[in-house]
C-alpha cells in the first residue's frame, strides 16, 4: 500500500496542462470494439481504470497496445460475449462493455460492475433502455445475460439524465437500421466527446449535449484516430487546490464551458478568475468566504465528483456552509477524515453543515474513494503540519501520480 507524505502550508503557483480525461476515455475504449480497423486514441492518460479498461478488452480477444501516450487497438479477434468478475468488478465503467458488445456479437454476459462504493448506483436505467431496444435481458447468478437477437431502433425516455445509461444507448443503437430517440439524456462534455468519437466512426448522432439525443442506425463503423477532451474534474481539483493554499495558478486545456458551475462558486467566495476557452486561471490572495449553499446536481449543476474537494475548501472558509448531496447516498465518507483533522462537520442524511476554522492540522487520513481521496490530498496541502493519505490506489484510479502535478506548481507532497 502506498501512501502520499504532505507538508502543508506551501501556496500554489503556475501553469499545468490538464490531462486527458478519465470519465470520456472509458466509454470511447469501450466503443472502439464496434469499428472494423484499428482505433488510435492520442494522449489517452495511462490511469488504472485505462488498464482494467484495456483487460476487459484483451480478455474477450481485443489487442490493445500503448506507444507512448497513444492506445491502438484493434478489435478484428474477438472471440468472446462473456465478461468475467474478476475483470468487472475492479470498475464500475465495465458496464459499458453492453452495449458495443450487443452491437458486435448480438449477444453480451457481463458480471455486475463494481468500483468505488459511493452508494448504491443502480444500473436499472442502462437495462431499462436496452430492453426497449429490444434485448432480452436475465440476471442471475451474479451476472447479465443479454440476447440482442431482435433489437430494433426505438424512442427511449430514461427517468434520470444517467450519464452511464445515455452513453450505453447510444453505443447500443449507432448500429440498428432506423431511428432511435434518447429523451431525458445527459448533457455532460463526455456525451459530447463520446457522440464526436462515433461520430468521427461513421455514426450518425445528433443533439448531444442536449436533453434529447437521435441516432440515425449506420451498418459499419471504421476505425478512427483520435483525441478526447481534458479532465474537467481534474481541472476542478487544482483550481479548489489553490483555493484552500492561496496562491495564482493556470490550468490550459479545460474549457471554461465545462467547469462553469464550479467556477461561479469560487468567484462568489472571492476567488479571481480568468477563464476562457482552452485555460483558466484562478487567484486567490486571501482566504475564501464560505458558499451558504451548495447543492450537487447533474450537468450543467455542480458537480457530484467535485463534492468532496469543495467540501474541503469549506472546512477552511470564513463561515458555514452547507452542502447537499443529491446524487450518491455514501460520498460523505471523507467527514470522518476531515474532523480528525480539524475540521468542524455536523452530518444529516445526505447534508453536511461545515463551519469553517482558522486551520486544520496534519494528521494520518485514510482515502475511502476516488474523489474523497483528492479532497484529503487537498486537506493535506492546506493544514499545519504533515499530512499521511493513505490507500493511495484510490486516488490512483483518477489522477496520474496527483503529486507529480501538485509538484509542479509548488507543493510539498511525496509518494513512498
Amino acid at each position: 500500500m502506498q501512501k502520499l507524505h504532505i507538508e502543508g502550508g506551501h501556496k500554489l503557483f503556475g501553469e499545468l496542462q490538464v490531462p486527458t480525461a478519465k470519465n470520456a476515455l472509458l466509454p470511447i475504449i469501450a466503443a472502439s470494439i464496434m469499428a472494423k480497423g484499428e482505433v488510435c486514441i492520442y494522449n489517452c492518460v495511462k490511469l488504472v481504470d485505462v488498464f482494467s479498461m484495456t483487460d476487459i478488452l484483451n480478455s474477450i480477444g481485443c489487442v490493445s497496445t500503448w506507444v507512448d501516450n497513444t492506445l491502438i487497438i484493434s478489435s478484428a479477434n474477438i472471440h468472446s460475449h462473456s465478461i468475467k468478475e474478476e475483470y468487472t468488478k475492479k470498475i464500475r465503467s465495465s458496464i459499458f462493455m453492453l452495449g458495443p458488445m450487443l452491437s458486435v456479437l448480438g449477444k453480451a454476459k457481463v458480471a455486475y460492475p463494481g468500483g468505488c462504493n459511493i452508494g448504491a448506483r443502480p444500473i436499472d436505467l442502462h437495462l431499462h433502455g436496452l430492453r426497449e431496444l429490444g434485448v432480452k435481458i436475465e440476471e442471475k447468478h451474479g451476472y447479465i445475460y443479454c440476447d440482442g437477437a431482435c433489437m430494433h431502433a426505438n424512442e427511449i425516455h430514461l427517468d434520470f439524465p444517467s450519464v452511464g445509461a445515455t452513453e450505453n444507448l447510444m453505443m447500443a443503437a449507432v448500429r440498428l437500421n432506423g431511428t432511435t430517440t434518447i429523451y431525458n439524456a445527459a448533457r455532460e462534455p463526455e456525451i459530447v466527446d463520446l457522440a464526436n468519437f462515433l461520430t468521427a466512426m461513421g455514426a450518425h448522432i445528433f443533439g448531444a449535449g442536449s436533453s434529447t439525443i437521435v441516432i440515425e442506425g449506420t451498418k459499419e463503423l471504421h476505425g478512427v484516430e483520435y483525441s478526447s477532451i481534458k479532465d474537467r474534474i481534474i481541472c476542478g481539483t487544482y483550481l479548489i487546490a489553490c483555493g484552500i493554499t492561496g496562491g495564482k495558478i493556470t490550468l490550459v486545456g479545460s474549457p471554461k464551458e465545462h467547469n462553469m458551475a464550479l467556477l461561479s462558486n469560487l468567484k462568489q467566495a472571492g476567488a479571481k478568475i480568468d477563464a476562457n476557452n482552452d485555460s483558466v486561471t484562478i487567484c486567490c490572495n486571501s482566504k475564501l468566504k464560505a458558499l451558504p449553499d451548495i447543492a450537487t446536481q447533474v450537468f450543467p449543476g455542480f458537480p457530484t465528483d467535485l463534492q468532496s474537494q469543495m467540501l474541503t475548501l469549506q472546512t477552511t472558509s470564513k463561515g458555514t456552509s452547507v452542502i447537499s448531496e443529491n446524487l450518491f447516498e455514501t460520498r460523505f465518507k471523507i467527514c470522518t477524515e476531515l474532523i480528525k483533522m480539524g475540521a468542524n462537520i455536523t452530518l444529516k442524511d445526505r447534508m453536511a453543515i461545515v463551519k469553517g476554522v482558522p486551520k486544520l492540522y496534519g494528521a494520518d487520513v485514510e482515502a475511502c474513494d476516488l474523489r474523497g481521496g483528492a479532497g484529503l490530498v487537498l486537506a493535506g496541502l492546506g493544514a499545519d503540519g504533515y499530512t499521511t493519505v493513505n490507500q493511495v490506489e484510490h486516488i490512483d484510479r483518477g489522477y496520474h501520480r496527483i503529486e507529480d502535478d501538485l509538484r509542479c506548481l509548488g507543493a510539498v507532497i511525496n509518494r513512498f
